[in-house]
């Protein structure tokens, strides 16, 4: 069996659509076409039927003129007027004129015998197209009664009206013709104008790279146009900032897996090193706790990235600042103990409420406390990390400061920014800039605000995390 055509190859055969500029002049031009031959067609009647009225008032005032003429002599209607005063009256530089006096009995009193009497009904007169000498003739047939009943009938011929009306609709239409015709070759470079910033928005489009989500320059003649592009560059803009979350979401992930893969990797090797099987079993528990946690983490994190991607804020509730400290400062305190760093907590005494997502909370603590314990120390002796809370100008703050080398105060906004290296980087080590850029974010989703500075006592490094204030929840 020979092979069928498939469905992309018919539709290839087909002829491709018009462009956007074809479509309207065709949209604008086809109407006035027909507005045209409407208005041609209506200037034809109208310019007929007044020629017409015109050439005809010519011949009743022949016809009324020979009529008036015609007199009973001996009984007998004759036409009083003699061959020169005929022609005199029926004289016409370009027509053939041609005239008929019939008495009521049908009897020709003078003129053409062969030009018909028409029916006497037709009164006072008719205007008609009589056949004569195999010709169509404009004729007027005048009926009166004195002296006696008798119809007369001026006929002509009618090339002179013909022409006449010709020339009429070639000056009344041609000029028309080559309005209409400017008009087309107007609207063909004003719609080509147009729709031209459409091309070059096709061209910018097609010629990009698809890593470039710049905005696409545009050079919009119309609002159309313009709301086009801007809601080009509004896609570009969110596919950029989703493109952002996606490669910040995978960077958190291996930034915030980094303690818990390293704590189930020393839960590990303290097991392996170990020959009671009741050990084995206690480590194990704490890896697969560690392992649920390092899950729950992953699960947030995603929940951050699709919140950060939409724009839209978590679901904020009332959280005890104290106890969520008070926890995080126990986590990290076997580690600080080892690494001989004084860890501390002031201000958890009194409850203190702020408005927050408790798995955000909680990777702020991780991340200034984590950092702080890898980069905050060689600076004082001994080294100390304090984790504070108190309200300030209507606001909670919590601080977490070391009193390490610090940082210099032009390169602390440097540190927020996601990948921060540089003088700043070598300051405080390799990789802080991305704790703090999620401390930052982190805050930001939650309406808080990250501040850094420099002790003033001891020259360490201080990030402060102001929320605002909330009344206690009912209990």
């Amino acid at each position: 069996m020979a092979p069928q055509p498939d469905g992309p190859a018919v539709n290839a055969a087909q002829p491709p659509p018009p462009t956007l500029g074809q479509r309207l002049l065709r949209t604008v031009l086809l109407p006035l076409a027909i507005t045209w031959i409407a208005g041609a067609a209506v200037s034809f009647s109208v310019a007929q039927y007044f020629t017409q009225q015109t050439f005809d008032r010519s011949l009743l005032d022949d016809a009324s003129l020979l009529a008036a003429h015609v007199r009973m002599v001996d009984g007998r209607l004759r036409l009083e007027l003699s061959p020169a005063e005929i022609r005199a009256v029926l004289y016409d530089q370009t027509e053939t004129v041609y005239f008929s006096v019939h008495a009521a009995d049908g009897t020709v009193v003078a003129g053409e015998p062969l030009l018909p009497m028409g029916a006497e009904g037709a009164r006072p007169f008719h205007f008609d197209d009589v056949p004569f000498d195999e010709k169509i003739l404009r004729a007027v047939r005048l009926w009166e009664d004195v002296p006696a009943p008798f119809e007369v009938t001026v006929a002509q011929t009618t090339s002179s009206r013909n022409a006449a009306l010709r020339q009429l609709m070639f000056y009344s239409l041609l000029p028309q013709l080559g309005l209409l015709v400017l008009l087309a070759l107007w609207l063909r470079r004003s719609i080509g104008r147009d729709v031209r910033p459409l091309g070059t928005l096709r061209h910018a489009l097609e010629d990009r790279g698809s890593q470039d989500l710049s905005p696409v320059p545009t050079e919009a003649s119309t609002r159309d146009v313009q709301s086009l592009a801007a809601a080009i560059n509004a896609l570009l803009q969110r596919l950029g900032r989703s493109i952002r979350a996606q490669k910040e979401f995978a960077g958190n992930v291996a930034h915030e897996l980094r303690t818990p893969l390293a704590g189930i990797r020393a839960l590990a090797e303290y097991g392996l090193g170990r020959q009671d099987p009741a050990v084995w079993r206690q480590q194990l528990e704490a890896i697969a706790a560690s392992e649920v946690r390092a899950t729950a983490l992953v699960d947030r994190l995603l929940a951050v990235a699709l919140a950060a991607e939409a724009e839209s804020a978590l679901e904020l509730k009332p959280v005890a600042l104290d106890a969520a400290v008070r926890e995080a400062v126990l986590r990290y305190l076997r580690r600080a103990d080892a690494a001989g760093v004084d860890l501390g907590a002031l201000g958890i005494d009194a409850r203190v409420w702020v408005e927050a997502e408790p798995t955000l909370l909680e990777g702020i603590l991780n991340n200034l406390i984590d950092n702080a314990l890898r980069y905050g120390g060689g600076g004082g002796s001994p080294p100390a990390i304090t984790v504070a809370v108190e309200r300030r100008d209507g606001e909670v703050v919590l601080s977490v400061q070391d009193n390490g080398p610090g940082v210099p105060h032009e390169q602390q906004l440097a540190l927020a920014e996601r990948g921060a290296q540089g003088e700043a980087g070598q300051l405080l080590g390799e990789g802080v800039g991305l704790g703090l850029a999620l401390v930052a974010q982190y805050a930001r989703l939650m309406r808080a605000r990250m501040r850094l500075r420099t002790a003033d006592s001891s020259g360490g490094f201080v990030c402060e995390i102001a929320f605002p204030v909330v009344p206690a929840p009912a209990a």
